[in-house]
């Protein structure tokens, strides 16, 4: 399911089956125009990756939309922030957080944060629509799959 008023509409109906969610976390930076590029290759490559996710796991898992944070990560500010998120996601009966980055400066907050921190080393470019760059997050969508089916 997605934060969409179709998938949220059925949700709200079959709430006690749907006790997952994921959010992506997305950083923002705009320092130069490498990082401008980097940031928008991982942003759509994340972007292909839980939205297979989501169809893998559909019926179980709700995807959220993005977490978008500015980098260098403020340690104290966005644990806040995060936390804030977390609070107001655990007024439905979600029993499993995961959020999802590219960014490895979450693993240093990892034990800090209210959900399980799903971190996968991001390329930084490459062609998005190749056959190997599917079979590529095929590949890391079935094993993020099975990995969030063992907190189950």
């Amino acid at each position: 399911m997605k934060w969409k008023k179709t998938d949220i509409t059925q949700y709200t109906e079959a709430k006690e089956y749907i006790d997952t969610v994921l959010i992506p976390l997305m950083p923002f930076e705009m320092e130069s125009d490498t990082h401008l590029d980097v940031n928008a290759f991982q942003y759509e490559w994340t972007m292909l990756l839980v939205n297979e996710l989501e169809k893998e796991l559909t019926g179980r898992m709700m995807l959220l939309p993005p977490y978008v944070y500015r980098k260098p990560i403020i340690q104290e500010q966005e644990l806040t922030r995060i936390d804030s998120w977390a609070k107001e996601i655990k007024k439905q009966p979600f029993n499993h957080v995961f959020f999802l980055t590219l960014d490895g400066g979450w693993k240093k907050h990892e034990e800090a944060l209210p959900g399980t921190l799903l971190w996968l080393p991001g390329m930084k470019s490459g062609d998005l629509h190749s056959a190997d760059m599917y079979r590529f997050i095929r590949d890391q969508v079935e094993q993020m799959s099975e990995l969030i089916q063992s907190y189950w």
